[in-house]
């Protein structure tokens, strides 16, 4: 989960159109007998390739968002939040940054039987919560409060920056950091959305503070920030706002969840200072109260010469996915690891879920393990849209092995040389 700015290819005109509400709509393939298109072709590779997924559809169309990205589901998985960037009167971006959006999610299978390539989720009531040129990313539900949403927002437009804060080599896939962001609360039962309906919660917009989720309680924000002049994670206790630090490796540390349970968090961080960001879990450390007091020695899920990032625990707990440039820092695919548990084994070797030709990256699943939603650039367009498709939980580690990407790939990464937090000796207790 990061503030995501990808650069890609030159947007080409879409095959959408547009129902009489404004809802996008995907329309029927048509392919005259014994002809296919290359857009066809590919289309029929990567739904042949991906045996782990089923009825996969795109959820957001370019003839409404010149790109969009990084969407979770809500509680329940009947809304959804993401990012993008809306198409003006002429077809142009209507702002350089990402606005912040929630929709409905609506189920329209109940009782019909769909083909492979037909659409049985869509998007209703999208909705833009964010004042237009702001800069937003991360946004989060809250776990048991369905009116409340929780993302990092400038709230106004943020100064321009010369660099990005992340970019591999000179390829296309960076992120900026712009100090102006910071995390807030908004009330989505409010009718008219202002800058005013924003509750600051953390961050004073002098230094990048996002990449925000919660504890599964809702207790505890866990998120990031530049403070430190380098990316660390913290947790906030939402009812005390007592902030504890997390980490202090050297790298950016950044995109944190909480597992299921609320017992370990994974995320992913440029440890080696070489910009390929690696991912970590670690044992999360209470207090007697259940408060977050810090973690245990982070332990590596990833150990290779890709970029590995944007990790996401399965509902089960039992996996993690993530995306990864382990096919091809040209084409990054979404892949599936065994939570480790033991420090001295080796790393498990991914399984590959996707075998989309453009990028597909920022992986999350519905509450109940059988949705996988992701940000994709298949399709002729290549730009970035969301893409949703029915899974199994239990599947992801069924796939066909990716294999390493250089002689280190199954060596833990070391992390006992660098500086961490300190955490306190006594035996953490459950959350309350």
């Amino acid at each position: 989960m990061a503030m995501f700015i990808l650069l890609m290819c030159a947007l080409a005109q879409t095959l959408s159109t547009t129902d009489p509400k404004g809802e996008a709509v995907a329309p029927p393939t048509q392919v005259s007998k014994g002809e296919s298109t290359p857009q066809q072709k590919e289309s029929l590779d990567w739904r042949k390739y991906e045996g782990l997924l089923s009825h996969q559809m795109q959820l957001t169309l370019a003839e409404r968002f010149v790109k969009a990205g990084e969407a979770y589901f809500n509680s329940d998985a009947t809304q959804i939040v993401f990012q993008a960037i809306e198409c003006d009167a002429q077809g142009n971006p209507e702002s350089e940054y990402y606005s912040m959006y929630v929709a409905q999610l609506r189920d329209e299978g109940k009782g019909q039987s769909f083909g492979s390539d037909q659409r049985r989720y869509r998007l209703k009531h999208i909705r833009r919560i964010s004042p237009i040129g702001s800069a937003n990313t991360c946004g989060w539900f809250h776990p048991t409060d369905p009116n409340k949403l929780i993302f990092a927002s400038t709230i106004t437009p943020p100064a321009k920056q010369e660099t990005p804060g992340y970019q591999r080599g000179t390829r296309n896939y960076r992120w900026s950091f712009p100090p102006e962001m910071r995390v807030v609360e908004l009330d989505l039962s409010a009718k008219d959305i202002t800058a005013d309906s924003f509750k600051p919660l953390v961050g004073d917009g002098k230094a990048y503070t996002a990449e925000c989720s919660t504890s599964p309680d809702g207790r505890t924000l866990l998120y990031t920030t530049l403070v430190s002049g380098d990316g660390d994670l913290y947790a906030m206790d939402l009812a005390t706002k007592k902030i504890t630090r997390l980490t202090a490796l050297p790298g950016y540390d950044g995109g944190g969840f909480f597992s299921p349970d609320g017992k370990k968090i994974v995320w992913r961080a440029d440890r080696n200072a070489d910009n390929l960001l690696q991912i970590f879990i670690a044992e999360v450390v209470f207090d007697a109260a259940g408060a977050v007091v810090g973690i245990g020695e982070p332990l590596a899920v990833t150990n290779d010469g890709a970029v590995n990032w944007a990790p996401y625990f399965s509902p089960n707990g039992k996996v993690i996915v993530y995306a990864s440039s382990r096919v091809g820092h040209d084409n990054y695919e979404i892949l599936a690891v065994p939570v480790p548990t033991d420090r001295t084994a080796p790393l498990a070797q991914p399984r590959r879920v996707t075998h989309g030709a453009g990028a597909d990256l920022l992986p999350a699943m519905s509450p109940n393990g059988k949705l996988l939603m992701w940000t994709s650039q298949r399709g002729s367009n290549r730009s970035s849209q969301l893409w949703l498709a029915n899974m199994s939980q239990d599947d992801l580690l069924s796939g066909e092995i990716v294999p390493p990407v250089s002689d280190t790939a199954s060596t833990p990464a070391s992390t006992t040389t660098s500086k961490t937090i300190p955490v306190p000796t006594t035996p953490s207790t459950q959350p309350k």
